[in-house]
């Protein structure tokens, strides 16, 4: 029985404003099966730093904010 612990950017939305909404899923996996799930939310704006954001997010942010 191995617990783990991990951390992914499941949903990436670009809105309107160019603003970009990413949702990161916590899961505790047993086994590799998920027992429990959380979610954290967080806005970037155009111009924020990118230097700690998930590959999938520096991407579509530097796609939508070269416009």
């Amino acid at each position: 029985m191995a617990l783990s612990k991990e951390t992914v950017v499941d949903k990436i939305e670009v809105l309107e404003s160019s603003a970009i909404q990413v949702r990161s899923a916590i899961r505790v996996l047993e086994d590799g099966e998920v027992l429990s799930q959380s979610y954290h939310r967080h806005v970037l704006q155009p111009g924020d730093d990118l230097t700690n954001e998930d590959p999938k997010v520096v991407a579509i942010a530097n796609a939508a904010w070269a416009e």
